[in-house]
């Protein structure tokens, strides 16, 4: 027998007595002699990897042929390490097993020695963490869910807050703007009825009876943009009564049509059938198609067509409203509903910027909404969604015969 045979003979008479603990041990135990070469494996091996014990002992390369191939250059360090006598702790890898599958492990490594014979090599114990590795992914995933929901939450909390700072802000200018329609109107009045007198007392062929009937539109506007203050600001719910929409919605068209005709626009309409009756505040329902049917002609050019459809069901029914204007920026879309914001600042004919503004506080207090797609170049396509039936306290509340005064600008 050779000396190193004899030598390695002797090793494994010197470990014979821990082996019946060590078969038993639920880790994947190996020891290695001083040159690094595999002297006993417990059975262990056989279920973290797929390969017996007797397979394991027949291996030239053992263990790296059980290790994940991108894996095996670290390993092969560690042993390297280990049989200068280093040793080190949970050093984690990845398991090739015979099934294919893989498994994460980690793996501990000492040196051996005992008094009479001295080094004796190494033994290593590889332990499965493939759980303890998901646990860990999932409480990382987990982390980071919780992360982005702070930020999340964060983030809405700042909204919030500009919102409410908003909220605050447009509340103070409404008081301002309330007082100040208030002041405006009674005034207005009366210079209104003083215009009639003196424009009876001219006759249609002096020479400035065109400035006239500038005056005359002019304070036709001012009144309207009043009036939209009070409606916006001070505005009292009307009763609700049962009418048809789809002819309310005629009636807001043929006001409009002639202005239209003067811009070269033309109002197409089109209604489904067999739509139900709506139990709504009629007044307030036209002040809102009224808004939306004349931005519409407001923002198409000469030659385009604006489409205005009427749909709907049982509960709800939609008035879809279409243009082929130019559109509306996305970063203006957010603002087109803020009071006194307008996107047609060229138009000096142009209101206050409360129609829309006015158009969903009141469709809102129905219980209904406003839809906006708009598209750069494109045109916009706004529609108003009204309940066929108006919240409780716009039934139970208001004056029936209070309805507001829709002034033709054309007139």
């Amino acid at each position: 027998m050779s000396r190193r045979s004899s030598k390695r003979a002797e090793q494994a008479t010197a470990v014979i007595p821990f082996r019946a603990i060590a078969d038993a041990t639920y880790d994947w135990e190996s020891w290695h002699g001083t040159d690094g070469r595999l002297i006993w494996v417990n059975p262990a091996v056989e279920r973290l990897t797929g390969y017996s014990v007797a397979e394991c002992h027949a291996m030239e390369d053992y263990p790296l042929a059980l290790v994940l191939p991108e894996d095996r250059v670290a390993i092969a360090a560690i042993l390297a390490a280990a049989r200068e006598g280093s040793s080190g702790n949970d050093a984690e890898f990845r398991i090739q097993h015979r099934d294919g599958s893989m498994k994460w492990a980690a793996i501990s490594w000492q040196p051996m020695s005992m008094p009479q014979q001295g080094h004796l090599g190494f033994r290593t114990s590889v332990r499965d963490t493939t759980e303890r590795r998901r646990l860990r992914d999932q409480l990382r995933l987990h982390a980071e869910h919780l992360q982005q929901l702070v930020q999340e939450r964060t983030a809405r909390i700042q909204q919030l807050e500009r919102h409410r700072r908003k909220i605050e802000k447009l509340a103070a200018l409404g008081q301002l703007a309330a007082g100040v329609a208030h002041e405006i109107n009674n005034p207005l009045a009366g210079l209104r009825n003083a215009f009639e007198l003196i424009k009876a007392d001219l006759h249609p062929q002096h020479p400035h009876f065109e400035l006239l009937e500038l005056i005359d539109r002019e304070i036709e506007r001012v009144g309207a943009i009043v009036h939209q203050m009070y409606q916006l600001y001070g505005r009292a719910p009307q009763r609700a009564t049962e009418f048809d929409l789809a002819q309310t919605v005629r009636e807001v068209v043929d006001l409009l049509s002639r202005g239209a005709r003067k811009r070269g626009v033309s109002l197409q309409r089109e209604t489904a059938e067999n739509l139900p009756p709506v139990r709504l505040p009629e007044g307030e329902v036209k002040q809102v198609l009224y808004n939306l049917i004349q931005n519409a002609v407001q923002a198409s050019p000469a030659g385009q067509t604006v489409r205005i459809r009427v749909a709907g069901d049982r509960d709800e029914i939609a008035v879809i409203v279409e243009d082929r204007g130019p559109g509306i920026p996305d970063d203006v879309l957010p603002r087109i509903f803020d009071p006194f914001f307008s996107t047609k600042t060229d138009d000096v004919h142009a209101g206050m910027g409360l129609g829309l503004s006015v158009s969903r506080s009141v469709i809102e207090a129905l219980g209904g909404r406003i839809e906006v797609d708009s598209r750069p170049a494109r045109g916009s396509t706004f529609t108003a969604i009204f309940p066929t039936r108006a919240v409780a306290s716009q039934e139970e509340t208001g004056d029936a015969d209070t309805q507001p005064e829709f002034e033709n600008p054309d007139r």
